[in-house]
């Protein structure tokens, strides 16, 4: 009876690990590097003084995508400090459930809103 318990705790606990690695889904996407407190407002229309001052004020580096201006916080925020207020591409990790990207390279676009 143990064994049965134990492999079935084993089965559940693998389903699980299987289910939160579908949630998350590698892309690559166009978008700002914006704040928490502004989120799509920089969006287009780059303001790096500002996303900068917010950053060092206490909110959180954020990206925010062109396609649908949807924020997504960035949980490893260090990956994207040279690149604050920026238009950027990037690789990233999606989580939808937690409308969270891990971001894997950045690459700034040159246009930087000319041009929208």
């Amino acid at each position: 009876m143990k064994r049965l318990f134990v492999l079935l705790l084993a089965v559940l606990a693998l389903t699980s690990i299987a289910a939160m690695a579908a949630d998350q889904q590698s892309a690559k996407m166009n978008g700002w590097i914006s704040d928490s407190m502004c989120g799509a407002r920089h969006a287009g229309t780059p303001n790096v003084a500002c996303v900068k001052k917010c950053i060092e004020s206490g909110s959180k580096p954020v990206f925010v995508d062109d396609e649908k201006k949807q924020v997504w916080a960035i949980d490893n925020p260090d990956s994207i400090t040279a690149h604050y207020g920026h238009h950027v591409a990037v690789s990233a990790v999606q989580n939808p459930a937690s409308k969270s990207v891990h971001i894997s390279s950045v690459t700034m676009l040159a246009d930087q809103g000319a041009g929208k």
